[in-house]
């Protein structure tokens, strides 16, 4: 896959190239297969694009290029041609270019038809997308590729084609508010007090808003927010009261305001929703910078209505809060990821049904059908309990609309409609219910809802040819904003109610959370066993169980890999199996969460789905996306009967116990490399008795040479004469004994020493903690009792030979596999999960024998 960098390069000399070259016959197909390879990465176009696939009209014709894979029809002419006149076709019709490839488009199969139309002339791509069939066609120029190249990334995705150019401007504007937020927050005499950082956040979400709607013409025309304000350019204080009075009048009902105001105020439109009821927002002062990023980069220079609320939503949020921008980054999840979660928890099964009402001949019935799956949409409802800035919300319902657009246009087809008695949208963001602690996030929320709703409401009008009121607001109170893990659900909403939940929960490991978040573990599993082992994420897991008791709600949650794998998944799922009846109806096993950070942290993950419903179609999600049909989905994402591997402290079989290498707890202290121990010796060779080999998973995976200095209580003499040793040892008892932990303040009273020593007196079998997915053998190997192992390391004291080739075979390592812990993708050998459970069988001495 090439990077941005390389593709960007290459659009570059594929428009050098082909400038001023373009013959429709002879050049089409070097062309096309040229720019599919060399500028999209596809590795066999000639397999990609079909060319020349016949169609039948009235006599045989030919599409010039068709690609399956997403739904791509291209008409090709030479570069000579003007690709908005008409020309005449072989039948004597004239047709332009776009209606003879529309012509072609009507008589393919239903699933074969083009979500797009690309005309070229070798110097211009018009882009007409089917799902718009009123709007006017996007154009790339040759000569701009370099540039524009993401423009033509619906070719070979058919995931990202809607995002492609929104994805661009959202994370430009989520840098715009930046900005803007960076100027604001100086002005501000107090900027790290609380309410401070709450009215600004109020403030950006109220600007962004109207940078949206005058773009969007939601406020009657364009640059109506950009005019009003410029007038007071000239004055800082004339601007701040233009914007105070400005939000007033935008929460007013037209018979509410004073009407000796300016005629330029009272042009804009009641807004409601909530949006600007606070009239004692604090807005500071303001500074010519202010202005000019408000009327300038904001607004006069940036068209806020190509946005994609989905993503903006999320990097709007993330660019706002406090603490992802000390961490360096903008967050998003990707719409590919969401549509993980919510195409095979209900979208798949919409869309199918959609194609099969297409399918059916009497129109009457079609008619009635369609209506009837429009009206089931309009009334299925959604809780997402984590829900964040509201992108797994907002691209549901805009995957709903995008359907419901759909089914208008198999509705009203090609008529004018000129009047009707009710509006012909029916899904609403009233289905839409959400849980998220951060205040501000939900005011995000609901404004990318907004902005959903009225880029949709606008698809809709076009396919209808009528206009529809989207201002005022209405006001939606179903995202509220509470700890999802200590509110009741039903209060948010009444579970015979709802039918899906859905969501992203935090990312937070066992031993990482806060003091708060295991409270609310706690709350959530009351005493349950080992719930310190447990992800935060697992929470959502129980609520939602305890939430869908008895009742037809079906769940999916993205979730780190690790409540799937290892320990947790006894102590979790066993539980929600046992007591609540659930049944996993999808799963995607284990993949890289793609966040779309500016700084990505690479979280593996899985998707679950579940409910108490068994439902007959189950299906597996490899890393690779292909599903396959399952019969039961266990625990662990596998099809297969569910079972449980339960935490051991001994082996299940009559073998050598397995343990934890010795922890020096020393930051660093005791630890020294090849180079360290070379010069440690020439200064004091005496000491190269207490200065052993010490090994751990990197250094035995990697052939890497390390020491420790390993001491005992007859050392002491020995210690006194070095000044190394001593050393080290001061560094030791300083360290430990600044620590908060009751035990590490206790190991400061012997500073000398190992916090944990577990080192065998014999020979041992090494098997390192952490390993590559890729290898598909753990290495082990025997170890001299004279080595140290470290913690990463699980030593085998007094193991035989035929202990090692059994570890080391494939029954072994496919058991490993199936139910080791990870840690991201690698595998995380446990002695407690793995070695403790594995079934030895009892051997012979002659089949011991042979083993070695």
């Amino acid at each position: 896959m090439l990077t941005q960098r390389e593709q960007r390069k290459a659009a570059k000399e594929f428009a050098r190239k082909w400038e001023g070259i373009g013959y429709e016959k002879g050049d089409s197909a070097r062309f096309w297969l040229s720019l599919l390879h060399e500028v999209y990465g596809v590795e066999k176009p000639a397999e990609f694009i079909r060319f020349e696939d016949q169609v039948m009209l009235d006599h045989t014709s030919f599409i010039d290029g068709y690609i399956p894979a997403t739904h791509v029809l291209i008409e090709q002419k030479s570069i000579d041609k003007d690709l908005r006149k008409g020309i005449r076709q072989s039948d004597g019709s004239i047709l332009s270019p776009f209606q003879q490839a529309k012509r072609y488009s009507i008589e393919l199969p239903y699933d074969d038809r083009p979500r797009w139309i690309v005309l070229c002339n070798f110097k211009e791509f018009h882009i007409f997308d089917m799902n718009k069939p009123q709007s006017e066609p996007e154009v790339v120029y040759l000569k701009d590729l370099e540039e524009d190249y993401y423009r033509l990334n619906f070719l070979v995705d058919e995931e990202n084609h809607y995002i492609t150019k929104a994805k661009e401007v959202s994370i430009q504007a989520g840098e715009l508010v930046g900005i803007l937020y960076d100027a604001l927050l100086k002005q501000y005499r107090d900027p790290d007090d609380k309410e401070t950082l709450k009215n600004l956040n109020i403030l950006c979400v109220r600007l962004v808003f109207c940078f949206y709607a005058e773009d969007a013409g939601l406020f009657g025309r364009r640059n109506m927010f950009r005019d009003y304000l410029a007038q007071y350019a000239g004055s800082r204080v004339g601007f701040r009261d233009a914007l105070i009075k400005l939000f007033r009048v935008l929460d007013q009902q037209e018979q509410e305001r004073d009407p000796y105001q300016s005629e330029e105020l009272l042009a804009f439109p009641y807004v409601n929703g909530g949006l600007f009821e606070k009239e004692d927002v604090v807005i500071p002062r303001i500074s010519d910078e202010i202005i000019d990023i408000i009327l300038n980069k904001a607004s006069a220079s940036f068209d806020w209505s190509n946005i994609s609320p989905t993503i903006f939503g999320g990097v709007f949020e993330s660019t706002l809060n406090p603490e992802t921008r000390r961490s360096g980054g903008m967050h998003y999840t990707s719409i590919e990821n969401i549509h993980k979660v919510i195409d095979p928890l209900f979208m798949d099964a919409l869309r199918e049904e959609f194609k099969e009402i297409c399918n059916l001949k009497t129109l009457s019935i079609k008619a009635r059908r369609f209506e009837e799956l429009q009206d089931k949409m309009a009334s299925l409802t959604f809780l997402d309990p984590a829900a964040g800035s509201g992108n797994f919300l907002t691209e549901t319902y805009i995957s709903l609309r995008k359907l419901e657009n759909e089914i208008l246009k198999e509705l009203y087809g090609d008529q004018i409609v000129f009047k009707v008695s009710h509006n012909p949208i029916k899904v609403s963001i009233s289905q839409f219910y959400g849980i998220e602690i951060n205040d501000f996030a939900v005011s995000v929320a609901r404004t990318a809802l907004w902005i959903a709703e009225s880029q949709m409401m606008k698809e809709t009008e076009d396919i209808v040819n009528m206009s529809l009121d989207f201002l005022p607001l209405e006001a939606y109170p179903n995202i509220v904003e509470d700890n999802a893990l200590r509110i009741d659900w039903q209060e948010v909403v009444p579970k015979q109610n709802l039918n899906y939940i859905m969501g992203n929960p935090p990312f937070v490991g066992a031993r990482m959370m806060d003091s708060n978040q295991k409270d609310d573990m706690h709350k959530v599993f009351g005493k349950l066993k080992g719930v310190g082992n447990l992800d935060y994420v697992s929470a959502w897991y129980k609520k939602a169980c305890d939430y869908i008791e008895k009742t037809g709600i079906h769940c999916a949650f993205v979730s780190t890999n690790s409540i799937a794998q290892g320990e947790q998944v006894a102590l979790l799922w066993q539980p929600l199996f046992d007591k609540h009846g659930i049944h996993i109806n999808f799963a995607h096993q284990s993949f890289v969460w793609d966040s779309e950070a500016s700084m990505k942290a690479h979280v593996h993950c899985v998707i679950i789905g579940f409910s108490q419903d068994d439902r007959q179609d189950k299906y597996i999600y490899s890393s690779e996306s292909m599903a396959k049909k399952a019969n039961n989905i266990n625990a662990y994402l596998l099809d297969a009967p569910n079972v449980f591997i339960k935490s051991r402290t001994t082996p299940l079989s009559d073998v050598s116990r397995m343990s934890y290498g010795s922890f020096a707890l020393d930051d660093g202290a005791f630890t020294i490399s090849e180079k360290e121990y070379e010069e440690v010796l020439k200064q004091e060779p005496f000491v190269a008795s207490v200065l052993k080999p010490f090994i751990g998973a990197k250094e035995f995976l990697n052939k890497i040479n390390r020491f420790c200095v390993w001491l005992n209580y007859g050392d002491i003499e020995l210690i006194k004469r070095s000044k190394i040793l001593t050393g080290k040892i001061q560094h030791v008892q300083k360290w430990r004994s600044k620590s908060a932990r009751k035990n590490t303040l206790e190991l400061a009273k012997t500073p000398m020493l190992f916090a944990e020593i577990r080192q065998p007196d014999s020979d041992y079998l090494a098997v390192p903690v952490v390993s590559s997915e890729n290898r598909k053998y753990i290495p082990i190997g025997y170890l001299s009792k004279d080595i140290i192992a470290s913690n990463q390391l699980l030593v085998v004291p007094n193991a035989e030979i035929y202990h090692f080739s059994i570890m080391s075979s494939n029954v072994h390592n496919a058991w490993m596999r199936a139910v080791a812990g990870r840690l991201k993708s690698d595998y995380r050998y446990s002695a407690s999960i793995v070695y403790n459970n594995f079934p030895w069988i009892s051997l012979t001495e002659k089949q011991k024998e042979k083993l070695t």
